[in-house]
């Protein structure tokens, strides 16, 4: 059942290891990443891959059964191998979807053989922030016992992170969440449901886990780039081609480290795909659909700008000048304006859509476009309807 309220009323680093004797998980903090806007972005998206993140949202400990191996209780081999570790919480672990074998989810009591690959995720916090709960508006266009899905405003930070450490998405979130169970800590839910995220000045739609299940099988589909995420963007430029995909690294640039790059060769950063397809054509900007394959941070907006169509107003990746036009002054007046209507890149995240963590079942969710993105299209529309 779909509702409206408010809340005021894993491409992870992969680590082998065969060797007997235990292992250590990554450690807290081990990555500690930021993005522009001093925020740990999503890329435009991205999820247990959660870029600069390009990083998955957990990070990975991946063991292989060694022939000589002898049958034993997945959780008991898991106690001995892994330093640290309590059997009650490598049993919850389990229970929750956090370890696989052989990619599949197992009861604690599963007997392991040689040959068999365990995958674990872990919970661990990327970045030390605290979440201390705020309560704040939320728009949350649709929840259910197991998500919640929030249209996020422009302005919006998602995550606490060195410069933003309240005011964010996520205190909200945890606000909300603790009035419907008091007992909520990060123990049983990480980052209180966080999966992925979108860039500050990005609008548009995010799924949140209100389990530690729904979390694990969401952060799951993440990093298997299987969910489907579309965005609308309006960008610089007349594209030749109606529809196209855009394969080409995203990492930071190699001069400026608070900026992405797009490395086709792949001689840097972490692989990116980009489809996309034009919706309209307004002669010197484009209003484009964008799917995600992958989910690295500024990935649309890299990859935009990487084939010579920078996102309208990116002031990050040179859209916030007149790339496409006349010379002449009315032209320049009637950019000012658009760029004054829409004073952020031209990006919105539409579509989410996913198997469901308890049903099973795909489920999608669709949001329209907010005013400034619609004001400016329009202004556009009509500029072009004038010159015909």
């Amino acid at each position: 059942m779909r509702k409206k309220r408010s809340a005021a009323d894993p491409s992870a680093k992969k680590q082998e290891k065969r060797a007997p004797g235990k292992t250590r998980l990554p450690a807290e903090g081990q990555a500690s990443r930021r993005a522009e806007d001093n925020e740990p972005a999503d890329a435009e998206t991205a999820g247990a891959d959660l870029s600069e993140n390009g990083e998955a949202l957990y990070e990975r400990m991946s063991l292989v059964i060694d022939k000589g191996q002898e049958p034993m209780r997945l959780d008991k081999f898991l106690v001995a191998r892994i330093e640290g570790a309590s059997r009650n919480k490598v049993q919850q672990s389990i229970e929750m979807g956090r370890v696989l074998v052989n990619g599949k989810t197992v009861q604690p009591n599963h007997k392991i053989r040689p040959g068999e690959e365990i995958l674990m995720f872990s919970d661990k916090e990327a970045h030390g922030e605290e979440i201390i709960p705020e309560e704040m508006p939320l728009n949350i266009a649709y929840e259910d016992d197991d998500i919640l899905i929030i249209n996020k405003p422009v302005g919006l930070v998602v995550h606490p992170a060195s410069g933003n450490y309240s005011g964010t998405l996520i205190n909200g979130v945890a606000w909300y969440l603790l009035q419907q169970n008091s007992h909520l800590n990060q123990d049983d839910l990480p980052r209180y449901g966080l999966v992925h995220r979108i860039d500050k000045n990005t609008s548009g739609l995010m799924v949140l886990a209100k389990n530690g299940k729904a979390h694990a099988s969401l952060a799951k589909q993440f990093f298997d780039h299987s969910i489907h995420r579309q965005y609308i963007a309006l960008v610089w430029g007349d594209i030749a081609e109606d529809a196209g995909t855009i394969r080409a690294h995203v990492g930071r640039h190699k001069r400026f480290r608070k900026i992405f790059d797009a490395y086709p060769d792949g001689e840097q950063g972490k692989e990116a795909v980009t489809h996309y397809k034009v919706l309209e054509r307004y002669g010197y900007v484009t209003l484009v659909q964008c799917e995600l394959e992958t989910g690295r941070t500024h990935q649309i907006r890299v990859h935009m700008q990487h084939i010579g169509h920078p996102l309208f107003n990116d002031e990050t990746y040179g859209g916030d000048r007149i790339v496409k036009g006349t010379v002449f002054t009315k032209y320049k007046q009637f950019v000012d304006n658009c760029f004054e209507i829409c004073p952020r890149h031209a990006l919105h995240a539409k579509t989410i859509g996913f198997i469901h963590p308890r049903t099973r079942q795909p489920v999608s969710f669709d949001s329209e476009l907010p005013d400034d993105m619609k004001q400016v299209i329009e202004k556009w529309k009509n500029y072009a309807k004038s010159r015909i």
